[in-house]
């Protein structure tokens, strides 16, 4: 069975740092995009960053340029996102799967995990 599932989201300041996890069971990151989006109350969703199966196909928002970085540990299947320099227009639920394309109906999404940042 494929799965995937977020972990690392929480409550923190403005400025502070998180990192989310993106971990696969029944299907191998490495050989997939991975995306990272996001959904705030009452937004629609959008994509944070897009994480080629190599480096020149990666692509990332430009509000969190700068900021936000992806990476794979192919060894772990696990693909993160390091969040540097928070806002509080961060906050939203993030999301990943094992696509780029939000139209694919063959992309295994996670159930997302609560990103929160204060004042």
């Amino acid at each position: 069975q494929v799965k995937v599932v977020e972990s690392g989201g929480g409550l923190v300041q403005a400025g502070a740092s998180l990192k989310l996890t993106c971990a696969a069971s029944g299907l191998t990151l490495s050989s997939y995009l991975v995306g990272w989006f996001r959904q705030a109350p009452g937004k629609e969703r959008e994509e944070v960053y897009c994480l080629g199966v190599s480096a020149d196909r990666t692509t990332y928002a430009d509000s969190v340029k700068g900021r936000f970085t992806a990476s794979r540990d192919n060894g772990r299947n696990v693909v993160y996102l390091q969040m540097n320099g928070l806002k509080t227009e961060d906050t939203a639920v993030y999301y990943c799967a094992s696509t780029c394309d939000t139209t694919w109906k063959f992309g295994a999404w996670g159930q997302g995990t609560q990103v929160t940042v204060s004042w």
